[in-house]
């Protein structure tokens, strides 16, 4: 059997995600493998692969969360330190660690299940990449749920810390809910300035925007600029760049993240977790149509599915017949794709590419 069939046998085909960046990463050997028993085959061969997904989903987040809003919590329980600021934490430290969270998210989970943690993304799977539409519930659960117990041991783990933080925020009149407060330890709140709705949409829209696009353009088989070791820390990268940019200002770029941990907020530190200022639902709902806007815009304006079947990442729908009528169709080719069209044909004119006028 082929290296290829053997490895999609292997993972019964992957889902389609971050997985689609290292598909071709095939093994890497660190210590000699000992033989595989008949005993464990058989136990993962009955082990259901949507509960495999699931975890993984929930696991992925999990990673992501927590180390950025544990950061979060070292940073800002640590505000009145004697020791002060700088020895427990920055923006800076904070936007780092969530990108590294995220890289190591892919690394550890995006095999088994595509590596999506982001509810928009699993959306923008079915609606470009042919991600089953039945799959999507459960993902999206498990994303929320992945956040949900990240917030739940961070608080734990910094429980003493926090009650007395509570307790010094109520003596002082502020409350509980409040950027800057126990609950902005777990999910995003806007500035007490920041009451005009419009300009948190809009600043929740492009960044989740941008975000988006360079999620896509990594993912992208035909981009040259990515290779399997690089995408993780590319895309752990583009969010670490909008919390340097923005969280000052107030933006969640998740849905799971931000609703998952909000939850948490409600239990320990009130209901207003989800109303104060009429905020969340910009925080919890603005990431998918920003998402979708931004997959579309690439896959509309700056995707080369020819360049993608040239370099063999891709098939015609239609197989070689379609392709064929295609390019004699066009008569032009693009000069990427062209050019790897031509190596493998080896100087054959059968799909007409020593035709170009």
């Amino acid at each position: 059997m082929a290296g290829n069939d053997m490895h999609r046998l292997q993972t019964l085909d992957l889902a389609i995600g971050a997985t689609e960046a290292v598909q071709k990463h095939y093994s890497r050997h660190v210590v000699a493998a000992k033989p595989v028993s008949q005993r464990k085959l058989d136990f993962e061969h009955r082990r259901p692969r949507w509960m495999r997904e699931c975890m993984a989903e929930a696991t992925g987040v999990f990673f992501y969360v927590f180390p950025g809003i544990a950061a979060i919590a070292s940073f800002t329980l640590n505000l009145e330190s004697p020791v002060g600021v700088a020895a427990f934490g920055s923006l800076f430290q904070i936007g780092w660690a969530f990108a590294i969270g995220i890289a190591f998210a892919i690394i550890t989970c995006a095999p088994t299940s595509g590596g999506h943690f982001n509810p928009a993304i699993t959306i923008c799977f079915a609606i470009w990449q042919g991600f089953p539409w039945k799959k999507v519930p459960y993902y999206i659960f498990s994303q929320v749920f992945g956040a949900f117990i990240a917030g739940l041991l961070m608080v734990g783990m910094y429980w003493p810390e926090i009650r007395e933080f509570k307790a010094e925020s109520i003596a002082a009149g502020k409350g509980l809910v409040y950027n800057g407060g126990p609950a902005s330890l777990l999910c995003t709140f806007p500035n007490p300035q920041q009451t005009n709705l419009g300009y948190l949409f809009l600043t929740e829209f492009f960044v989740d925007s941008f975000i988006g696009i360079v999620i896509w353009a990594h993912l992208d088989p035909a981009n040259p600029f990515v290779s399997p070791v690089s995408a993780p820390f590319g895309i752990g990268l583009a969010y670490a760049a909008m919390v340097w940019g923005f969280a000052d200002i107030a933006i969640s770029t998740n849905l799971a993240r931000d609703l998952g941990t909000r939850i948490v907020a409600a239990i320990f530190f009130g209901s207003e977790s989800f109303t104060y200022l009429n905020y969340s639902w910009i925080a919890i709902l603005v990431n998918i149509p920003a998402t979708i806007f931004a997959t579309g815009y690439y896959e509309f304006l700056m995707r080369d599915s020819l360049s993608a079947i040239g370099k063999g990442h891709a098939v015609h729908e239609h197989g070689e017949e379609g392709l064929k009528r295609h390019i004699t169709n066009t008569g032009a080719i693009e000069t990427g794709a062209a050019n790897v069209l031509r190596r493998n044909q080896s100087g054959s004119d059968e799909y007409n590419l020593g035709k170009q006028e």
